[in-house]
């Protein structure tokens, strides 16, 4: 068994499955990932189906996600996942860039959302982002994506803004929603970086989601915050 950061912090590796059609694609990616020390590839699915099915069973923390497979695109393949297995982060990893994609996927619950352009230390660093909760878009995607989610909303019947989180975690989440990484707000907030790490995990399984992003547009829904107040 391999020895990692994680294994040494008392965690196991993350756990990864990947969900490609595409072959030597998905054998590319498992090689890389295979290399890395706090990381092991579980399961691969070919095809949406199989990847809400390897889902089910072996419970991966991220799953690496394309949007066109045969049988159940990535976006309804999300939507299923996170209904049973709100806990996996999942990652999209696609060729179409447009809002619409990316507006719908983050609406299914995906905690971030990368072109196959980017570089394979970029995939890396994605996944252990999302595994740890943080949020993995371009700030300027993120704003077209929220400033759609407010337009959609208006429209809608107001959802209640109870409030479940305590003033300290709308705190955490406010920052959060301006794109503030966790050592940025601990030193806002006067925390050490291990107690903002609290909070979020608090936050995530209080709204039970997996994600910043996730939690950030719960928050956007309920009019906890608007987008004036981010960046």
């Amino acid at each position: 068994m391999k020895l990692s950061f994680y294994m040494e912090n008392g965690q196991d590796n993350i756990s990864i499955l990947l969900a490609e059609d595409h072959v030597i694609v998905r054998e590319g990616t498992r090689e890389l990932l295979q290399h890395q020390p706090d990381m092991e590839v579980v399961g691969e699915a070919s095809d949406g189906e199989e990847a809400v099915t390897l889902a089910k069973q072996l419970k991966p923390d991220v799953i690496v996600m394309d949007i066109a497979m045969p049988k159940l695109n990535g976006i309804e393949a999300t939507k299923q996942i996170k209904k049973f297995r709100p806990a996996t982060a999942v990652l999209i990893l696609t060729a179409y860039d447009t809002d619409q994609y990316i507006m719908a996927l983050l609406e299914a619950g995906a905690a971030g959302y990368l072109l196959k352009s980017v570089r394979g230390n970029q995939l890396i660093d994605a996944i252990r982002a999302v595994y740890a909760g943080e949020s993995v878009l371009q700030p300027s995607t993120t704003r077209r994506v929220i400033e759609q989610l407010k337009a959609k909303a208006s429209g809608e019947e107001e959802i209640p803004s109870f409030l479940p989180l305590s003033d300290r975690e709308m705190e955490v989440l406010r920052l959060s929603a301006r794109g503030v990484s966790n050592k940025e707000i601990a030193e806002t907030l006067f925390l050490s970086k291990r107690t903002v790490q609290s909070h979020l995990s608090n936050i995530f399984r209080t709204l039970i989601v997996a994600s910043r992003t996730e939690a950030v547009l719960f928050g956007l829904k309920r009019g906890w915050f608007s987008i004036e107040d981010l960046p």
